[in-house]
Formats: structure tokens, sequence, C-alpha cells
């Protein structure tokens, strides 16, 4: 029997074209999106490989003493870490301490409590305020939040709390309106759109189902927000702190500005200080080109990067804990 020739009509070879090209774009969209893999891992490598490699004689110079020494001394080319790592973890704490119970409060009255209207005004405000470059904050603290930190608050607090037991270790000194807690004070300014806006986001996308059941059981607002909001969003909430603390960390200009940039170590908040960011910013132009000081200061960025592996770290721990709960 003659076999039949086969027809292939217009709208077949169409659809060939169309399948063939789909699965080229298939294959390009993939490569792409590899390398962006990929690109992100060799430039989380090179950052780190740059810092380790360049303070790599700092650590052997100093050995296990460079994370405790409170030393810097650049005629004599002694020198510690431990007066910028505590700095930088005492402002950071400070800005998180008020930066997120405000951040929470402003992102659920936003959502929940404020008028439409002016809930949308706010909200552009809090982005507006994201958007601010780090400089105009240490502008504005300098000239702004030190003096009256000086004239006002460090008086007022050490009259009060300077002779308390204990606590009053934290708010002794002369009221210079510089010191960690000013740093910590800009810090929580700075970072608190960043964290109102990610919980704004997340409390939104809450199912309104969820909370008008609990409100349709007489559970109060309060009680909604416990155990309702906040169980619902704890991963994203999580991630909006982190996102703060990371710039926290890292910020350095805003916190030059008001920290007093000394080099020494107190347990009073009202003491000038200085963080890893900072000393970094302030020391790098004076450092030579392969310089034991140079050494110094890549080691210290590389222990910034290790105090943020070791928050995100924790972080991750504790929403699998809570994921577990």
């Amino acid at each position: 029997m003659m076999e039949l020739p086969s027809i292939i009509t217009p709208g077949d070879g169409a659809a060939m074209d169309r399948s063939a090209r789909g699965r080229l774009g298939d294959l390009v969209f993939g490569m792409i999106a590899r390398l962006a893999g990929w690109f992100i891992l060799l430039v989380m490598a090179g950052i780190v490989i740059v810092l380790v490699s360049g303070g790599g004689r700092a650590f052997s110079t100093f050995g296990p003493g460079f994370f405790t020494s409170t030393a810097w001394n650049p005629i004599s080319n002694h020198f510690g870490a431990a007066t910028s790592i505590f700095g930088t973890l005492v402002t950071t704490l400070i800005a998180l301490v008020f930066a997120v119970p405000f951040a929470f409060g402003v992102a659920f009255w936003l959502v929940e409590m404020a008028p439409p209207a002016l809930a949308r005004f706010i909200e552009t405000a809090v982005q507006l305020l994201a958007a601010v470059p780090s400089i105009i904050f240490g502008m504005w603290g300098f000239f702004i939040v030190v003096p009256f930190m000086a004239h006002y608050i460090e008086p007022t607090v050490t009259r009060y709390l300077g002779h308390v037991p204990g606590i009053g270790l934290l708010f002794r000194g002369a009221p210079y309106g510089t010191g960690l807690l000013s740093g910590g004070l800009i810090l929580a300014i700075m970072i608190t759109p960043f964290i109102c806006s990610v919980m704004t986001d997340v409390f939104v996308s809450i199912p309104a189902v969820l909370k008008e059941s609990a409100f349709g059981l007489g559970a109060t607002r309060w009680e909604v927000m416990r155990q309702v909001v906040l169980p619902w969003s704890r991963q994203a909430v999580m991630g909006g702190i982190m996102l703060g603390t990371g710039r926290a960390l890292g910020e350095t200009m805003a916190v030059t500005f008001v920290i007093g940039n000394s080099n020494r170590m107190g347990w009073s908040l009202f003491a000038p200080g200085n963080t890893i960011a900072s000393l970094i910013a302030l020391e790098f132009p004076e450092s030579a080109a392969g310089s034991l000081k140079l050494s110094v200061l890549l080691a210290l960025g590389a222990i910034l990067m290790i105090i943020s592996f070791i928050t995100l770290a924790c972080s991750r721990i504790f929403l699998q804990r809570g994921t577990a709960n």
C-alpha cells in the first residue's frame, strides 16, 4: 500500500515555532538565574577572601589578644579590637531596643487603627524617611540630638539614676552629648523605617478572616495582636528586624558624627566610643598600603562580617524553634 504524504498545516508550523522559542527561552532564563545565584556566592566569597587575607597579618601579629585588647596606638603599632566591637554591639542593641517597639506600634496603628487617608500619608512619610542619606542623619544628630542630650537628657538621667546601685554605672559621666547612647538613638531613627515597612506589609497580608474570627470570639485588640498577628507574622517580623540589625551594624557616617570617636571602653552609655564601621572610616585614609594598620582595619571588617553572620544564624535558630513550637 502506498503511504499518504503527511500534510503540515501553517498552524502546526507556528505551534512548533512557538514551542521551540519557549524551550529556548526556558534555557536562557535558567542559565541567567543560575549565573545570578553563583554571582552572589562569588561576591560573598570575594569579600571574605579579601578581608581574611588582608587581615591575616593582624591576626598573626596580635593573636587571640586582638579581640580583647583595648589598645589603639598607631605610633607603636599596637592595636586591639575590643573597643570598637563593644561600641558596635552596644549601639546596635540600643537601636533595636528603641526601634523595634516603635516600628511595631507604628505599623500596627497604620494597618488596624489609623484612618485610611492619614495612614497613606504617614506610610509615605515613613518611606521617605528610609530614603534619607545617612550623612544627613549624622548632621541632624550633631546639631539637634547632641545638644539636646547634653543640656537636658543626660544631666536629668544622671541626677536621678546615676547613684542607683548597679544601673547607675550606665548613666555616669560628663554630659558631652556625644556617646554610645546618642549613637544608638540615631541608629534607632535610621532603622525604624525599614522595620516598619516590612511589618506594615506583612500585617496587611494577614487574612482578614483570622482577625475577624478572633474579634468574633470576644478577643480584644491587644489579644488579637498578641495571639493572632504576631504568631502568623513571626518570620516576616524577624526578617524586618534582621534587616534593621544589618543596617545598624554597618552604619558609618551617621554614627561617626555623634558617638565621640574615642578609643576608650567604659560602661557608661554617656561616654564617647566608636564602632567598627566608624573606626574604619576615620582611619582608612591614613593607613599606608601594606602597613600593619591597614591589616588591622581589614581584620576589623572581617570581624564585622562574622558578627553579622552570627546574628543571622541566631535569628534562624530562633525562627526554627518558634516554628517547632
